[in-house]
């Protein structure tokens, strides 16, 4: 095969040399530093898979099948029958992210496997090499009905590895020996095999199968467990199983489209309506607290408000009908006139998002995306969806789907993770599956996410910014550098504050609600960006510290998170255009400062030879914007 790398000497220095095992394939990527490995047992016929980075185990020697009712495990063991093999070397445009052009260059084969138990079965196993990491998939075909009940790929890392998990999406992440995992734990999973030797373990372009989480064994050896039964008509895939691979965390987060180009180009056509944004929740649910908030958003750059539960009712309430206006007497005192809130947010370029409980969207759904089309409603917050089987997956991407039908953008809430299907879907502006704000997570919780959680995607935090929990989250500057790290198109600013002068802000869900202040930072705010044309991740490791940059325009923004260690930080701006002056607004906490935020403000002229140096208590942070000076 004329792309392929040898591995004798790997092969030599990781596997027994007692072993039966041959080299069957082996696909390396682009840039040749990662390889895909596939063995077979000449003894059993059984295959293994192993991926290595520059010559250094990653992966060694994971099993391979699928188990189908009334055919047993196959694509485990046989031979390989034909090997179909493709480059792909392209550049593409996202409609928004993290980056305003996205490379996809992999390797890929698509390996038939001739095995006598298969009976009428054809199996493919499909693998793709990037740069970036290694990714696999299971194609079969057959006739009439299809049942996987479960799947045996398994990860085998080294005992060595430190890993970062949670056994719920929203769960406090736990680091821990690879050796000590207990029970089912979320992906993306991270581990660190050396101090330079980072991976993530996960899946992909969960579309239409039951989600997938890791089961930890005896051994270092993670296996997959799938939420339920998965069934289909003469053919399906897999989602993509895949192996991230990077030097260190940042080298992880830094290269986040890996997900996406595991997915199918935009299907929802054209992609002029989808709008980015910053959001502000509206919690009185009453006609004047609404336009307030309208207001406040117009004045302050803000381009959504978002009703939240009990607009129409009861969000538990298998009776409430999400088509009419009717308030919640536990959250409001009302009145809410939605109509004329939305017309008057419409006439100043504000976007009214509208939450909506599952219960309603599910036996709501054809009824209520037209609706809502006519009312003007720009998008949809899903609260509480079903997760996990195959058919809440399906449910929800068709959902997804239909909402674009009718120009609906879309916020899925609670247990949901992406998997790269916002480029399928583009109108999936963002989802929670985040220990976020609403948890009052520590600066060291978001330090962990941030490596962990956030490399499946966009991440709905709930932030808040003048509520007294930012005191024991971490700071004020740390809260604004959050707004840079943590990537979300659709971005929650003031989660628990109001504009003043609006009622009820007493109340909504028995939760008090602070109010907004007009303090020096908050053009901060107004400035601040949601989608970027370019992400640099200049340091960080989980759980202690983070610098990003990230790039609007011509502008920079900067956001820099300490966890429970006071760190010197030295931040060098090499990322700056050379030749070019730039102003730097630099935002730090400062309790001699004589405001309520107690955020100092710091200006100044620098370029691409800059290294700043603060020193940054624990929990505090850092923010700066860095705009090209006249």
């Amino acid at each position: 095969m004329k792309h392929a790398l040898s591995l004798i000497a790997l092969v030599g220095l990781t596997l027994p040399v007692f072993a039966a095992w041959q080299n069957e394939r082996s696909l390396a990527s682009p840039g040749g530093a990662l390889v895909f490995l596939l063995e077979r047992d000449d003894a059993t016929g059984d295959f293994a898979w192993s991926v290595a980075h520059a010559n250094r185990s990653v992966v060694t020697r994971g099993a391979l099948g699928i188990e189908i009712s009334g055919a047993g495990v196959i694509a485990d063991a046989g031979k390989v029958a034909n090997a179909e093999a493709r480059l792909v070397d392209a550049t593409w445009i996202p409609p928004y992210g993290e980056q305003s052009a996205i490379p996809e260059k992999f390797r890929e084969e698509t390996l038939t496997i001739a095995h006598a138990g298969q009976g009428n079965l054809s199996a493919k196993l499909q693998v793709r090499a990037y740069d970036e990491g290694i990714a696999f998939r299971y194609l079969v075909s057959g006739s009439g009905r299809l049942t996987v009940q479960s799947e045996k790929t398994s990860f085998p890392i080294s005992t060595n590895a430190t890993v970062w998990t949670a056994a719920q999406s929203q769960s406090k992440m736990v680091q821990q020996s690879v050796t000590a995992l207990k029970g089912e734990v979320e992906r993306p999973l991270t581990a660190e095999l050396a101090p330079d030797l980072f991976v993530a373990l996960g899946e992909a372009g969960l579309v239409d199968y039951a989600r997938m989480k890791f089961a930890a064994s005896k051994d270092a050896t993670l296996l997959v467990r799938l939420a339920g039964l998965c069934t289909f008509t003469n053919r399906f895939s897999t989602p993509w199983r895949y192996v991230r691979v990077a030097e260190s965390p940042g080298g992880l987060l830094e290269r986040n489209y890996f997900l996406l180009n595991l997915n199918e180009p935009n299907q929802i056509g054209e992609t002029s309506w989808l709008r980015p944004g910053k959001v502000l929740r509206e919690i009185t649910l009453t006609t004047e607290g609404s336009l307030a908030c309208v207001d406040f958003a117009a004045q302050h750059n803000l381009q959504f408000i978002m009703f939240d539960a009990g607009w129409y009712g009861h969000q538990y309430d298998d009776q409430a009908d999400a088509s009419a206006v009717n308030v919640d007497s536990k959250r409001s005192p009302s009145p809410l006139d939605l109509p004329r809130v939305i017309a008057y947010a419409r006439s100043k370029n504000i976007g009214v998002i509208l939450y909506v409980n599952r219960r309603a969207l599910e036996k709501q759904l054809d009824q209520l995306l037209p609706l809502y089309q006519k009312w003007g409603v720009a998008g949809l917050k899903f609260g509480f969806v079903q997760t996990g089987p195959q058919r809440w997956t399906a449910w929800l991407h068709d959902a997804i789907a239909q909402c674009a039908k009718h120009n609906l953008m879309v916020n899925v809430h609670d247990d949901y993770r992406m998997t790269g299907v916002e480029r399928t879907l583009p109108n999936l502006m963002t989802v929670e599956g985040v220990r976020g704000d609403e948890e009052s997570p520590k600066n060291e919780e978001v330090l962990t996410t941030l490596f962990t959680r956030c490399l499946a995607g966009a991440a709905d935090q709930t932030g808040c910014y003048f509520d007294s929990r930012v005191n024991t989250m971490g700071s004020h500057a740390s809260q604004m550098a959050k707004m840079i790290c943590v990537y979300s198109p659709w971005q929650s600013v003031f989660w628990y504050d109001h504009p003043p002068g609006a009622p009820g802000l007493g109340g909504g869900g028995g939760t008090n609600i602070s109010v907004i202040q007009d303090v020096p930072e908050l053009s901060f705010f107004e400035r601040l960006p949601t989608v970027w044309d370019e992400t640099r991740v200049l340091e960080g490791y989980p759980g202690s510290y983070a610098v990003l940059a990230r790039r609007s325009g011509d502008k920079w923004f900067l956001g820099a998170l300490n966890g429970t260690t006071p760190r010197e930080f030295k931040i060098p701006f090499g990322f700056l255009d050379a030749g070019k002056k730039y102003r730097l607004e630099l935002f730090s906490d400062d309790q001699a400062v004589n405001t309520t935020t107690r955020v100092r403000i710091e200006t100044n002229v620098v370029d691409r030879t800059t290294v700043i140096q603060r020193r940054v208590s624990r929990r505090n942070g850092l923010a700066a914007v860095l705009t090209p000076a006249r």
